[in-house]
């Protein structure tokens, strides 16, 4: 059962499938999705107020500055909530918080934003926050 009405969420859906992200609705869509050979961008989507104001268009903008991914992909806490926890596993030793935005290369995390880097900071910031991690992994 989802916590929220799907009528109220689907315009945060689709924010991010409209640029290209693919929902993952289910543990077998994430575990293919995340596996995959490469760098994923994953977002765990939230309705929560940073998510509207900061992590969708940080994300949204980092990608229009030219950040380009091999997968990019979402889940939607509160709403899957089997996906979601499946997506959470390859966060190891990471407390949920909603939303999230994590690098995953191979299948492997090798960064993730949690809900207090999102909180109070401009998409701008957020787009260079990610960037900078995109270009650190590009470097390694």
């Amino acid at each position: 059962m989802s916590n929220y009405p799907e009528n109220m969420v689907t315009p945060m859906r689709q924010e991010l499938v409209q640029a290209g992200f693919m929902e993952l609705m289910n543990s077998q869509q994430v575990e293919q999705a995340l596996n995959q050979k490469g760098l994923t961008l994953l977002v765990v989507n939230s309705v929560c107020g940073c998510a509207a104001a900061g992590a969708r268009p940080g994300v949204l903008h980092a990608l229009k500055e030219g950040l380009k991914f091999d997968h990019l992909a979402t889940v939607f806490a509160g709403m899957e909530k089997e996906a979601t926890s499946k997506a959470r596993e390859y966060f190891e030793g990471v407390s949920p918080t909603s939303p999230q935005a994590a690098i995953l290369e191979n299948g492997q995390l090798k960064f993730l934003m949690q809900r207090p880097d999102f909180l109070g900071r401009s998409p701008e910031e957020i787009a260079s926050t990610l960037k900078k991690a995109y270009q650190d992994l590009a470097r390694g």
